[in-house]
Formats: structure tokens, C-alpha cells, sequence
């Protein structure tokens, strides 16, 4: 009888070792589906950032001649990248938006243009969109990296590698000079 009692536990504690295996793995899997999420999310805000800015440089070209090869050249390059390389692709659209408003100055009746600004004002929105997706995607891949760390979870997760962040370029961590 002592047996069945002994053999009964062991089987009770081997079901639940296997139903926590189970959960750990379910859990790691829907956090990749989350930062595959998260990465569609960088993805949409990007692609839409692309067309908020191709639409303005059509309204700047009225005022100056400028190519969008640069743009299409972005937004092609990008897809199928890795993360990092997904950072480079923005700072090159970051260097963009900043060219657009340097001939949005060159030109004062484009500046005061109700189409212009409600274009700066997409742009504004887009960025938000984009930070707000760029978090959600480092929210995730912190989750999923930390329950990748710990013990014992690591145990169970060592088939999977740590995802990496997000990150901003150098020159954005730099303080910003107000000087007038």
C-alpha cells in the first residue's frame, strides 16, 4: 500500500513538472509572438512615417527639386532586416526629415502653407505612433529576455536566444544644445 502511495506521489509530482514545463514553454512562445507583434508595430509606424513624409516632399517639390529615391531606397532596404539594421534604416529617415525641413526654411510660403503644416503635424503624429511601438517592442523583448535569465526558466528556454532592443543612435543620446 506504502507503494501505490509512493508511486502515486511521484506520478502526481511528474504531471506537475510536466504541466509547468508546458505553461514555461506556452509563455516564451507568446512573448516572441508579442515582439513579432511589436516589430509589425515598428514596422506599420515606419511605413507610415514613409508615406507622411513621401506626401511632404511632394508638397516641397512645388518649391525645389528633390528626389524620394532615398525614401523608396529606405523603405525597400528594410524589410526582412534585423533590428539593428531596422535603427540604421531610421536614422537614415531621420536625416531626411531633417533635410525636408531645412528646404521647408529655405522657403518661407511653404512654411506657411495650411498643407504644410497639417503634413508637420502627420509627422508629429508619426513619431508618436513610432515611439509609442518602438516601447511596446522593448517592453516585450525585456519580458521575454528577463524570463530567459532567471532560473529555472533559462532551464527550459535555452533553445531560445535573447532578443535585442531597440536601441537609439549615438548622436540622439547627446544633449541637446538651445543656444539661439
Amino acid at each position: 500500500m506504502e507503494i501505490l502511495i509512493g508511486i502515486g506521489a511521484l506520478l502526481i509530482v511528474a504531471v506537475c513538472v510536466a504541466l509547468w514545463v508546458v505553461t514555461v514553454k506556452n509563455r516564451f512562445r507568446r512573448l516572441i509572438v508579442k515582439i513579432g507583434e511589436g516589430e509589425s508595430g515598428i514596422d506599420v509606424a515606419l511605413t507610415k512615417r514613409y508615406d507622411t513624409l513621401t506626401k511632404m516632399l511632394d508638397v516641397c517639390r512645388q518649391y525645389a527639386a528633390h528626389e524620394v529615391e532615398t525614401f523608396a531606397k529606405t523603405i525597400e532596404m528594410r524589410r526582412g532586416m534585423s533590428m539593428p539594421e531596422r535603427q540604421a534604416a531610421s536614422a537614415q529617415m531621420d536625416d531626411m526629415a531633417a533635410r525636408l525641413n531645412v528646404v521647408a526654411e529655405q522657403y518661407p510660403e511653404l512654411r506657411s502653407a495650411d498643407v504644410f503644416r497639417d503634413l508637420q503635424a502627420g509627422i508629429r503624429d508619426t513619431e508618436e505612433h513610432l515611439q509609442a511601438a518602438r516601447r511596446l517592442y522593448n517592453a516585450n523583448v525585456s519580458a521575454f529576455n528577463q524570463y530567459l535569465a532567471t532560473w529555472p526558466y533559462r532551464v527550459i528556454g535555452k533553445e531560445y536566444k535573447p532578443y535585442a532592443f531597440f536601441e537609439a543612435e549615438a548622436a540622439k543620446r547627446a544633449d541637446i544644445s538651445m543656444k539661439l
